[in-house]
């Protein structure tokens, strides 16, 4: 289970510009459960999964992974138990290494390099089984690099790069949004396969409130730093987009907007 714990989050402290984000803001998601993450521009979305990945420090609070206080682990020591994938595409690869080298760099995170060679050339054959299953045509350009495939394309590794070692966590941030409708399509059927199968705990932050509602078992709808909506169970399988849109409307209204 993730937990968090009071969490006090204040962004410029100490200037004119001072903004708290969250205060006492409290979180806990079940072991495999699948969270959708919806809300308006500077709602804290984007902030949560920083909290949770140790991007960004926090005022007060803690957080909790298995009962574990992470809450003053680094960053890279928090990766080995998530995989998170970026909106920006290029963010999830390295664009000078070749197909092959990124798997191979994928498949050892979390490990010791020493002075071994990265690539394992035995294992070739097993990534090549892998991209098969994204139905690119990837698996035939082993030797390309990533700098020159598609967006869509290079999502779709980044994603099944996040998944290759053992983890407990998917965070994916957003990771559609800079793509065409057709590619993007492709990404989410392939995000609730890779879910589904390796039964990865999960939080989606989108702006496409389609994908809140036909993913996932459980959506969270941010203002200003709160859940203002929180459903799951019954009431998140009869959850409609037009629903979704008529509580951003309710909100917009209250603010003023």
């Amino acid at each position: 289970m993730l937990e968090l714990k009071n969490i006090v989050k204040i962004y410029q402290g100490g200037t004119v510009n001072e903004t708290c984000l969250f205060d006492g803001f409290s979180l806990s998601i079940p072991d495999k459960q699948f969270v959708c993450v919806v809300g308006s521009n500077g709602s804290g979305k984007t902030s949560l999964l920083n909290i949770i990945c140790g991007s960004i420090p926090i005022e007060d609070g803690e957080i909790f992974i298995g009962g574990e206080n992470i809450t003053r682990m680094p960053e890279h020591r928090r990766h080995r138990r998530i995989g998170r994938v970026y909106q920006d595409p290029a963010r999830g690869t390295c664009p000078s290494m070749t197909i092959l080298e990124n798997m191979s760099m994928a498949d050892n995170k979390g490990k010791p390099f020493n002075l071994m060679p990265c690539v394992n050339r035995k294992k070739t054959e097993e990534y090549r089984a892998l991209l098969a299953q994204l139905g690119l045509g990837l698996e035939d350009k082993m030797g390309v690099k990533v700098g020159n495939l598609s967006g869509g394309q290079r999502q779709a590794m980044a994603l099944l790069m996040s998944t290759m070692t053992p983890i407990e966590f998917l965070i994916l941030d957003e990771h559609t949004a800079a793509l065409d409708p057709k590619t993007a399509e492709i990404i989410m059927q392939l995000t609730g396969r890779i879910v589904a199968q390796k039964q990865l705990t999960t939080i989606m932050v989108t702006h496409n409130l389609r994908y809140a509602v036909e993913y996932g078992d459980r959506l969270l709808m941010m203002h200003q730093g709160r859940a203002e909506l929180d459903v799951s169970g019954e009431a998140r399988r009869n959850l409609k987009v037009e629903d979704l849109l008529a509580r951003f409307n309710a909100i917009s209204i209250e603010c003023g907007n």
